[in-house]
């Protein structure tokens, strides 16, 4: 594996990790939700004995297949868990296509180990993603923006993502996705990977958003990949949606494409928007 003479150390991880998740649900409540960040954009969260696992990249399989080019996928940090850990998973999420956010070699053993899992997706990519994953065509559930669907007591909402534009196919449905998630009396958005676009606040603003999971790694053409949220949008985006917390993400994964939290938490701070910089593999409570 190609990587940095020193990856960063996760804060918790493999069957520590595994246990800790265990117990949250066994111990679950209505009362507060736990939260995980599991590197890039991969969130876990639990509430009243359910796990939803956002956009999991959980292997090495772009350092491998990047490795001999022009455009080589050095890993920075370790590994949180394996895959085939995350035996306690009911919903999964993927966002887009690109294998950050869709990658086999996670979603395959994860799947393996959670047989009665629910897999949620834009609508648009179903045939990409099925064949991909090698599951049913009709196994994942498939949203638009604007479109919603109630699974285990949390309604997901589909809006637009703009990586870097807001792509429909031929049925103009959205190719890249974020989701908002309703339960109990929280509402939280994960971005996926987006640039800010005209109306975003608008579409996103009336859920009254608790915490947003947001990208800063920028938007630079010279990486040669799609571009998301800077620093400073990211904190401009959660302070004008009036998000109660902006957990940043999609940084510290791979050397060419990161960014320093440690800005983001100082823009963030500059305009009074609450935030919370987790480690990997670090748990943190909503209350």
């Amino acid at each position: 594996m190609m990587a940095s003479s020193r990856l960063i150390p996760a804060f918790c991880k493999g069957l520590e990790l595994q246990q800790q998740i265990h117990r949250a649900k066994e111990n679950a409540t209505t009362d507060y939700f736990d939260t995980w960040w599991l590197g890039q954009s991969g969130f876990l969260i639990q509430w009243n004995g359910t796990c939803i696992l956002f956009d999991p990249y959980l292997s090495d399989s772009l350092t491998k297949k990047y490795a001999d080019t022009n455009k080589p996928h050095v890993r920075m940090s370790e590994l949180v868990i394996r895959p085939e850990w995350l035996d306690a998973i009911d919903i999964v999420t993927s966002s887009h296509n690109h294998t950050d956010h869709l990658d086999a070699d996670t979603l395959i053993p994860l799947l393996r180990v959670n047989p009665e899992i629910i897999f949620i997706i834009p609508e648009a990519n179903r045939a990409f993603v099925c064949d991909r994953v090698k599951c049913r065509h009709d196994f994942p559930i498939g949203l638009n923006d604007g479109e919603k669907i109630e699974v285990k007591g949390f309604t997901f909402n589909g809006v637009p993502a703009a990586h870097n534009t807001i792509e429909r196919d031929e049925k103009e449905q959205c190719k890249f996705m974020g989701f908002v998630v309703q339960f109990g009396k929280w509402s939280i958005y994960h971005s996926g990977d987006t640039l800010w676009y005209g109306k975003m606040v608008d579409i996103i603003k009336p859920f009254h958003v608790d915490i947003a999971f947001l990208p800063i790694n920028g938007n630079d053409p010279t990486r040669g990949v799609a571009g998301n949220l800077d620093i400073k949008e990211a904190a401009q985006l959660g302070h004008q949606l009036g998000a109660r917390l902006v957990i940043p993400h999609h940084y510290h994964l791979f050397e060419f494409n990161t960014a320093d939290p440690n800005d983001f938490a100082v823009e963030a701070e500059s305009m009074h928007q609450p935030f919370r910089v987790l480690k990997l593999g670090e748990h943190f409570i909503f209350k």
